[in-house]
């Protein structure tokens, strides 16, 4: 296992061998700094991502002990809308069988898929607004992106905490190569998501990326110019955010930095 830093960034990146390496080391940062956060305030607001790249990182995450998971507020990311809740594919759903389901935190904040879209919009932004996440685990998409803030329409200053957005054909793609749809044409093609300021507000980030899918998309985020054409690349502004990668995710060449 390898960590490296960039020159111009404090973003912390770990290369491990295999997906289940990396998820096991990302889960074993979010349960320390979780456990930290609240050992030191009452509760804490933790959002979570949903997608196969979390397996590993949730699993370890729920099996870990010491963590109050009464104290914890927990977020979606991210969620389709038209979907009746519970439904496959869901990004609730996932949460339910990969995480909430095993250690019940003591509030859950689902983001209402169908009914009037807007006022799902509103209702969530209302709840992200009270004050910024604690906490934030996330991938990487293919294009870039972060939760459903997709290239080059995210806003790193969306004056929103919460966007209706209709998703990038590549987003919509890589759910059918996850898995977690059977064609593109069943993929919805909106989604609710929290906006960047909402996820780069917050005071920790553990990021996840598997696959060598992702690579062109790593190297981007770490070596490319910081801007919305990879809205990832703004995890390198961030004080305390770390990255977790196997070996097929990870760029091709390290910094000279790289340690063991």
């Amino acid at each position: 296992m390898n960590s490296f830093t960039i020159d111009d960034s404090a973003l912390e990146t770990t290369v491990c061998t295999t997906a289940a390496e990396a998820g096991s080391a990302a889960g074993t940062k979010a349960a320390h700094l979780l456990r930290h956060l609240l050992g030191t305030q009452p509760v804490a607001r933790v959002a979570f991502a949903a997608a196969p790249s979390q397996d590993f990182c949730l699993r370890q995450l729920r099996t870990t002990e010491g963590i109050d998971w009464d104290r914890v507020v927990a977020f979606q990311l991210d969620d389709y809308v038209g979907l009746r809740p519970g439904a496959p594919g869901t990004f609730a759903e996932y949460l339910d069988n990969h995480l909430f389901g095993f250690v019940r935190p003591g509030t859950v904040h689902r983001m209402r898929l169908d009914g009037d879209p807007r006022s799902g919009e509103r209702h969530y932004a209302d709840l992200v607004a009270e004050r910024p996440l604690d906490l934030v685990l996330l991938g990487i998409g293919e294009n870039g992106h972060l939760a459903f803030n997709d290239p080059p329409h995210a806003q790193r200053h969306d004056p929103q905490p919460t966007r209706l957005v209709t998703l990038d054909e590549t987003s919509r793609v890589q759910q059918v190569n996850d898995g977690c749809f059977p064609t593109l044409e069943s993929v919805p093609p909106e989604a609710l998501t929290l906006t960047l300021p909402s996820l780069l507000s917050a005071r920790s980030l553990v990021c996840t990326v598997v696959g060598e899918r992702k690579k062109p998309a790593i190297e981007r985020t770490l070596f490319g110019p910081i801007s919305t054409e990879c809205p990832a690349s703004y995890l390198r502004e961030h004080p305390a955010a770390h990255l977790y990668l196997d070996a097929g995710s990870a760029p091709s060449d390290h910094p000279p930095s790289t340690v063991d």
